[in-house]
């Protein structure tokens, strides 16, 4: 029998009353709903490390300006590719998704999309987020293509590691890079040190997330850190994230940020 949720078409985890339920016409739900536009809050995650690499490059040299048109490209491409990430995600777990309460009314398993279909929406968000990228420099098309590899082998992670949370942060804050290069055309260690503060963030906040499936992972065999950690979880995560802001304040020293800098940091 079908739950309320897989007959009427809404996603169990999103917010009750959101948007695309409630305003979306039908033809387009299923899709909004694979793109996770019913939840547009969390695709900041995937914005900001862009915004915060190009702060970093402006920081380092003032003179140029905050480049308004490239944040503007890197909100629309994060949508694009937050929503393309999201809907491959989707592709490659249904198995897994028709396991697990939270996800089984998502389109593919209860229906209301084919794999197929899933599929062509896929190849039409990630052809609009590709020419969203070919507004930058060289160096920044090249990366932003060679980020593709994390989001192909991310969905698999879960299957075959305990630490399917570092390669989403791997993923996840390319955008990092991708915002310095947009300015500099080149990489440094400044990007590299908001980086791996970045992917820390993220082990931290999505094994948070992953302890609401802990049960239900265990019975199907899907590995997280939220299993990996078990009781010592809190400890764990703290660290992550004290580790996060120390290479947050060190990428900012080592673009010229000085004391005004670490207090905004450590304010925020």
């Amino acid at each position: 029998m079908q739950s309320p949720e897989t007959s009427t078409g809404v996603v169990a985890d999103a917010h009750s009353r959101n948007w695309v339920d409630r305003f979306a016409p039908d033809w387009l739900k299923p899709y909004a709903r694979l793109a996770r536009w019913d939840r547009p809050i969390p695709l900041l995650l995937l914005f900001w490390p862009c915004a915060f690499g190009l702060a970093l490059a402006t920081l380092a040299n003032p003179a140029a300006g905050f480049d308004l048109r490239a944040l503007l490209l890197f909100l629309i491409g994060s949508v694009l590719m937050r929503g393309a990430g999201c809907t491959f995600n989707d592709v490659v777990d249904t198995d897994i998704d028709m396991k697990v309460a939270r996800t089984r009314s998502r389109p593919i398993p209860s229906g209301q999309v084919t794999r197929r279909e899933a599929a062509l929406f896929l190849v039409a968000q990630s052809l609009a987020g590709l020419v969203v990228l070919l507004q930058f420099n060289g160096t920044t098309v090249w990366l932003g293509i060679a980020s593709l590899v994390l989001v192909a082998i991310y969905p698999f992670m879960k299957r075959i590691t305990w630490w399917p949370q570092l390669f989403l942060g791997l993923a996840f804050n390319w955008g990092a890079l991708l915002g310095w290069t947009s300015q500099t055309g080149s990489l440094a260690l400044p990007p590299l040190l908001l980086y791996a503060g970045s992917i820390l963030w993220t082990i931290g906040y999505d094994t948070i997330y992953a302890l609401q499936d802990i049960e239900d992972d265990a019975l199907i065999g899907v590995k997280s850190t939220a299993r990996l950690f078990g009781a010592r979880v809190r400890p764990i995560v703290a660290f992550f994230y004290a580790a996060t802001l120390a290479l947050w304040l060190s990428a900012g020293l080592a673009a010229g940020g000085g004391f005004i800098f670490v207090l905004l940091l450590l304010a925020t």
